[in-house]
């Protein structure tokens, strides 16, 4: 395991020492590590051939170790485009002044976390008390963030309720985790938990969703504020123009479990921030 992390830790390291020799006519693009390397690298492939011709320039994925390396890389100007969450936009925000968020799937207007168990006696979050929970990634909106400032709300302290907290470190990761019983509970985003239920990667029969957030802005894809203003319309208009009607745009939407891409602003994450602050996330 540690050979692993080591061999993917190096690929990582050369891949970004890689694109910092590039020209700046290089598209650098980033995203949050939410799910497993190799399932980045998949969603991201498609899309990333699709912005290459809208663009009329090369575009290079740039993997990241985690979280907080998404937002020195696009505050050091070393990634131009990124796939954020709710709350690495406004880590983002706050660390530039200037980083600009393009787009947003349709659903990330009223996003969701999903509690899940193994545990059929498990009917709702006053039965774990006492029990282990984990969550995804410290940076995590839907897999840490909201669902946390959501139980400060209903009166549960995660530190003081559960026997145990740990962090899986990504959605995936939770599912798992739960599924195989090395925690009582959960919470991931309900994208997520969707697409692996429909890949088959959960077992349902097993696995239970016994509770679900209430709504929140989340996932965006966001630019340096440095960035060419001329290359950011054209970012933008080329997620805006995805249309699921045309089979190869549709093959790309889905692959980022979007309908489809519409337009943000940096207002709609203030509750996000608002919550990072009365968790204690935000100085």
């Amino acid at each position: 395991m540690l050979k692993r992390t080591l061999a993917l830790a190096a690929g990582f390291a050369l891949s970004l020492s890689s694109v910092l020799s590039q020209a700046a006519d290089v598209l650098n693009v980033s995203a949050i590590p939410d799910e497993a390397p190799t399932e980045l690298l998949r969603k991201f492939k498609p899309l990333g051939a699709y912005l290459e011709k809208e663009l009329g320039m090369p575009v290079k994925f740039v993997p990241v170790a985690d979280y907080a390396a998404v937002v020195e890389a696009l505050a050091a100007d070393r990634v131009d485009l990124a796939w954020l969450g709710g709350f690495t936009f406004v880590q983002t925000r706050l660390k530039t002044g200037n980083a600009i968020p393009l787009v947003q799937r349709e659903q990330d207007e009223k996003f969701t976390s999903k509690f899940i168990s193994a545990d059929a006696n498990v009917k709702s979050l006053q039965d774990l008390k006492g029990k282990t929970f984990a969550f995804g990634s410290v940076s995590s909106t839907s897999g840490s963030l909201m669902p946390r400032y959501f139980m400060l709300k209903d009166g549960i302290k995660p530190e003081e309720f559960f026997s145990r907290v740990a962090y899986s470190g990504a959605h995936d990761a939770t599912v798992a985790w739960v599924q195989s019983g090395k925690v009582d509970a959960g919470v991931l985003n309900a994208s997520v938990w969707d697409k692996l239920v429909t890949a088959g990667k959960v077992d349902t029969a097993k696995v239970k969703v016994f509770a679900t957030t209430p709504t929140y802005y989340d996932y965006n894809w966001t630019v340096r504020g440095t960035l060419d203003p001329e290359l950011t319309a054209k970012i933008k208009k080329a997620f805006l123009a995805l249309d699921p009607a045309k089979p190869e745009h549709k093959a790309i939407l889905d692959l980022q479990a979007a309908s489809r891409f519409i337009e943000t602003k940096p207002e709609n994450y203030q509750g996000i921030e608002e919550a990072a602050r009365a968790a204690g996330l935000l100085k």
